[in-house]
């Protein structure tokens, strides 16, 4: 008997002792503020614990202590703060990547500097590459107009020279590169762009907008190779230094090689995070055709090549291969701030632009129907670039058109930077269950110009952040990469304060909360791109994806949210990216975000933060303008006659 009780004892013993390996945890993280981002106000937890690349518990540090193992990782926070991993809500890494090969435009002063820095970059292109630029922005120079072929024939006379305005909406090149691709008097512009011609002929002098420098860039010869390489892991140091742990390319198909380049880093198993892929519009067939068969060859069942295996994934979400899935399609429907397309005149014409000016469509109604007709009952979710009140306007009646064909869909048709939706819209963006995604940081970088464009009315209630939480309208912030940096944290400040390069709030009506603005790059952003099952909140079951923060956005000045660091960033439990140490702050111009300098890349002024709580009255009256833009109005409007 006595025999039998010690045996029963040692046996209890070890069944404790297995039950306590089996539900170990991996590591445990603890000591900061964990904000779960669940629910619409700010819920801190004590302790994460995850296992095997997954949330396993979210509460108390004692409970999560019980978990507890021999081998497990206790992370002590000492005070920061974790957060779910950042989500990319419009990116284009594929496109950010290759700029990182260009030379940087941003920020120059005028043509000569332009043409400088270009002469300088020569030595680092290959024999046969194309000279390429990006970045510079033509109200903001002395000039007020793109270079023309004759100006950039100085970069040189026998290559192709071509430069990128920073929005990716128009740019220039030089006689070498028309020559090159046959652009002469007798090339007719494309739908939705145009090629600028000489005074008095119609011979292009260079510089293009819109589809027509679509077309240029797609001629561009390919990145193959260790190049192709390159363009995603130079462009994924980017995107993890910065919290991200899912990034996208909403626009695969704007270069001829964009669909090898992603073949490749599948291939390689480049990625450390994941890639959703929206093609562009002319390139959508062969995309999906690509994604078949890419799916096809990594399926476990494929005779086509047994070798290959669909990568582990810890959330079993068969949509990714190697980290890449297809999300669906990328519209454009007009173009940058000053191409919106408008219902009603702009306040200030941009340069060489008459009076009445409104900017302009770049698609026609049967092609934009037909996409929503075709995809609005399938998983291929439709993005669409909507700038002004009137391509929201031919989204919206795309939309209802197929709602009233097909009846409702859980598509989540996303408006992307929504630059200016009237009231009316909004509702209606709530009715058909749309969501906007705003390049927020803008209105720092852009503000002062879009006021005098747009006018006051419009530019205080561009990305109406304020106005779609009324509505119950959900939204993103996004960077659009490489339109302005990849980076999360002056998204939320530019959110928070709409405060302009001036030092002017625009728009104070439309500010949102720290929290809100967290929102919108994590569970809301978890959402639009249709994986919060998985993403976007710290909730067992969902995956380890975590960003860890120097300081808490919710317990700082709205003022000091842009300066906060990304110290750390964990994908499926695994650090992919740790700040080695903090350094002291040097600020960096915003105009060159791609200096490889952690954790900032730029420092916006320092500025005077007007109180959350002194919401001035907007009447939609232009009010008086401060001296220097008096100036850019002044050389607007010389420009524009």
């Amino acid at each position: 008997m006595k025999k039998s009780i010690i045996a029963c004892f040692l046996l209890f013993l070890v069944s404790c002792k297995k039950q306590e390996v089996t539900n170990s945890a991996d590591a445990i993280y603890f000591g900061g503020d964990i904000i779960t981002m669940e629910g619409k106000e700010a819920q801190y937890a004590e302790a994460v614990a995850i296992k095997e690349g997954k949330i396993i518990f979210v509460g108390s540090k004692s409970e999560a202590e019980k978990m507890k193992g021999d081998n497990t990782v206790m992370n002590d926070l000492q005070g920061k703060t974790l957060l779910p991993g950042f989500i990319d809500a419009h990116g284009h890494m594929v496109y950010y990547g290759k700029n990182l090969m260009d030379q940087s435009l941003t920020g120059v002063k005028d043509i000569p500097e332009i043409i400088k820095r270009m002469k300088s970059h020569i030595a680092q292109v290959p024999g046969d590459g194309w000279i390429v630029g990006m970045g510079y922005a033509p109200l903001k120079m002395e000039e007020l107009r793109h270079p023309t072929a004759d100006e950039l024939d100085q970069i040189s006379m026998d290559r192709p020279v071509l430069i990128v305005h920073a929005s990716g909406h128009g740019g220039s090149m030089n006689h070498a590169l028309m020559k090159l691709l046959h652009i002469d008097e007798k090339t007719v512009d494309p739908a939705g762009g145009e090629y600028i011609r000489e005074k008095g002929s119609k011979m292009p002098s260079g510089p293009m907008e819109e589809t027509a420098l679509i077309d240029v860039r797609n001629q561009r010869p390919a990145f193959t190779g260790e190049a192709a390489d390159k363009v995603i892991k130079g462009a994924s140091e980017f995107w993890v230094s910065n919290g991200q742990t899912t990034a996208m390319e909403c626009g695969l198909g704007l270069g001829a090689d964009d669909i090898s380049i992603v073949e490749n880093a599948i291939e390689k198993k480049i990625l450390p995070i994941d890639l959703v892929v929206f093609s562009k519009e002319s390139a959508t067939d062969d995309v999906v055709n690509a994604a078949y068969g890419v799916s096809e060859s990594y399926s476990p069942k494929s005779t086509k090549n047994a070798t290959k295996l669909l990568s582990k994934r810890v959330d079993l979400d068969k949509r990714y291969i190697n980290r890449v899935r297809l999300g669906g399609i990328k519209l454009w429907l007009d173009g940058n701030p000053v191409m919106a397309w408008m219902s009603d005149a702009y306040a200030t014409p941009p340069p060489g632009r008459e009076p009445g000016f409104k900017g302009y469509g770049q698609i026609p109604d049967s092609l934009i129907f037909s996409f929503f007709d075709k995809y609005w009952k399938t998983n291929m979710q439709i993005n669409m670039h909507v700038m002004g009140d009137e391509a929201i306007e031919q989204a919206l009646r795309a939309i209802e058109a197929a709602i009233k064909k097909h009846g409702m869909s859980d598509h989540r048709p996303v408006f992307v930077h929504c630059g200016y939706a009237r009231p009316d819209q909004i509702a209606r963006m709530k009715a058909v269950g749309a969501i906007p995604s705003f390049l927020s940081f803008g209105l720092y970088g852009q503000g002062d110009e879009i006021e005098i464009i747009w006018g006051t009315k419009r530019a205080s209630n561009g990305m109406a952040a304020q106005s779609m939480l009324k509505a119950g309208v959900p939204f993103t912030l996004s960077h659009d990469a490489p339109i302005t940096p990849p980076m999360i944290m002056p998204l939320i400040s530019a959110a928070v304060n709409r405060v302009t390069s001036s030092g002017k709030v625009l728009g104070a009506d439309q500010r949102i909360s720290p929290y809100q603005a967290l929102q919108a790059v994590t569970s809301a952003a978890a959402y639009q791109i249709k994986e919060e099952k998985s993403k976007g909140t710290l909730q067992a079951g969902k995956l380890a994806d975590f960003v860890i923060l120097d300081y808490n956005p919710l317990k700082v000045s709205p003022a000091k949210i842009t300066d906060i660091n990304v110290v750390q960033t964990i994908k499926e439990g695994k650090s992919i990216f740790k700040l080695s140490s903090p350094r002291a702050y040097t600020p960096v111009s915003m105009s060159d975000h791609r200096v490889r300098q952690y954790p900032r890349q730029f420092h916006p002024r320092a500025y005077t933060l007007v109180s959350m709580n002194d919401h001035h009255h907007e009447t939609g009256q232009q009010k008086p303008l401060s001296k220097s833009q008096q100036k850019i109005v002044a050389r607007l409007v010389q420009s524009a006659q």
